[in-house]
């Protein structure tokens, strides 16, 4: 209940930037996390993850020495994430990811997860963001998205050679989920 009462008052404070009122729900949170090998996954970002709703699954399924950043903007959720991840790095600008892993001499990102709601920004930002999100993706590595219309499938489509679309009712309100690849393997090439 903390966490809706604080998005809730987030959203009501700043709409553009807070995409919802109540935080993600566990169905979209599987659905978001289920082509993530974790066992291959070195480095993670997670970008806008409010309370923490995807946060937590994640922590659990680290495998050990995998590095874990989290990239949140609004000041009242960074400092619940501190409260309940005191281990993890948080960051706050999404337009600074390459900055944020050169911080940890880290050459990339295996996965990124992310929360934004592009729909809301204006363009030049949805941009920036993607471009350095592609920029600091590995070659292979997965961008993982959510948003409640389709509004973002072309641009995604234009600059990641695998995208798919997946669709959760079991959210409020229910979501869109694109999983994109930087990238293609053989597998990826015969599933499309």
């Amino acid at each position: 209940m903390q966490d809706f009462l604080v998005f809730l008052r987030r959203f009501i404070a700043e709409p553009g930037r807070v995409g919802s009122i109540i935080p993600s729900s566990r169905f979209l949170c599987e659905q978001m996390l289920k082509s993530v090998d974790w066992a291959s996954t070195d480095v993670i970002l997670e970008l806008g993850p409010g309370t923490g709703a995807f946060t937590q699954t994640i922590y659990q399924r680290l495998h050990p020495g995998t590095q874990y950043v989290l990239v949140e903007r609004d000041s009242q959720f960074r400092s619940m994430l501190q409260s309940r991840f005191p281990d993890l790095p948080i960051r706050e600008e999404a337009t600074k990811l390459r900055s944020y892993l050169e911080e940890q001499d880290l050459a990339g990102a295996d996965v990124i997860i992310s929360g934004l709601p592009f729909a809301n920004f204006q363009q030049e930002l949805r941009a920036a963001i993607l471009d350095e999100v592609q920029s600091v993706l590995k070659p292979g590595g997965l961008f993982i998205t959510f948003q409640y219309s389709l509004q973002l499938q072309a641009e995604l489509q234009d600059r990641f050679p695998w995208v798919k679309i997946d669709f959760t009712l079991l959210n409020i309100p229910p979501a869109f989920i694109y999983t994109c690849r930087n990238g293609q393997s053989e597998n990826d090439q015969r599933g499309a």
